[in-house]
């Protein structure tokens, strides 16, 4: 074969660090954009992108040519020094050193994007680490209490 063909899909999530500053509502729209060109700027296809003030969750491509954990540095470390510009209250802004990711076959797309689109309804009845814990048992992966 002449070429290398990938399609590899993957929902990630990352959440800011523990008691420090969140994303103020409005300004949200412009985080999920801003990230969206820095996944085109790795070559990578965003897909759906959002969340709420204190986390994100991405809907993308990985480029073939970059492992999951540096594409992951460099959006939450170009994201958040981006965000430390768009106003003072956030020059102490820190996304958490870890994230989750998970691979989503191209049939599952479509429900992903819904449920990333609606994450304000959702977090009305669920917070964060109990989605989180959710999303790592539907993966079938073991954690430790403490690191989450």
């Amino acid at each position: 074969m002449a070429d290398s063909f990938a399609q590899i899909i993957i929902h990630t999530t990352f959440h800011t660090k523990s008691g420090g500053v969140t994303i103020r509502e409005e300004h949200l729209p412009r985080v999920y954009e801003y990230v969206g060109g820095v996944i085109r700027a790795l070559k990578g296809t965003p897909m759906c992108i959002g969340g709420r003030p204190d986390h994100l969750h991405i809907l993308c491509t990985l480029p073939k040519t970059i492992a999951l954990s540096d594409f992951l540095m460099n959006i939450k470390k170009g994201c958040s020094k981006w965000i430390k510009g768009i106003d003072p209250a956030y020059r102490l802004f820190a996304w958490q050193d870890g994230y989750g990711a998970f691979s989503v076959s191209y049939s599952m797309v479509e429900k992903t994007v819904n449920y990333i689109a609606h994450q304000a309804e959702h977090h009305k009845k669920k917070g964060f680490k109990e989605e989180f814990k959710a999303f790592l048992a539907a993966n079938g992966i073991e954690y430790d209490e403490k690191y989450l």
